[in-house]
């Protein structure tokens, strides 16, 4: 298991759940990933277009799912080292990124919205050291 602690950024909409802003959307299964993510020490950063109540109530969902945040659409600890209003992260979860597992369901949803099985295993390969990704190397900066 990795030594470093990784800061992840996740959207919110057709990712954490399915899109029906500006409601909550249905569970989708990103609440126990996440939630294990935050308990083995890793910072998860709220990453959304969301503003007002409707970023309330996605923060709100993590806080009901028993998910610590380590911010909400900025890293806090990056101000040490640059003024950049870009949120830094190792990893950035988002049903809008290549390369993110996305599944359909007409049942529950009329978009495609992010897979946290395959999403979950992805992890698992990083995590264990398996597999680097981008130019960081898991390396934090802050």
């Amino acid at each position: 298991m990795m030594k470093n602690k990784l800061t992840i950024a996740v959207d919110f909409d057709g990712t954490c759940v399915t899109h029906e802003y500006p409601d909550t959307g249905k569970d989708i299964g990103a609440a126990p990933v996440l939630k294990e993510l935050a308990e083995a020490g890793h910072r998860l950063i709220l990453w959304t277009m969301r503003s007002g109540k409707e970023l309330a109530r996605a923060a709100d969902w993590f806080t009901d799912n028993g998910i610590p945040l380590h911010g909400v659409n900025t890293n806090p600890t990056q101000c040490k080292w640059t003024q950049s209003p870009k949120a830094y992260a190792n990893i950035y979860i988002d049903d809008a990124a290549l390369g993110c597992p996305l599944v359909s369901n007409p049942a529950l949803s009329d978009k495609p919205y992010v897979n946290w099985e395959a999403v979950g295993r992805m992890l698992e390969e990083i995590l264990s050291g398996n597999k680097l990704i981008g130019h960081t190397a898991l390396k934090e900066n802050a």
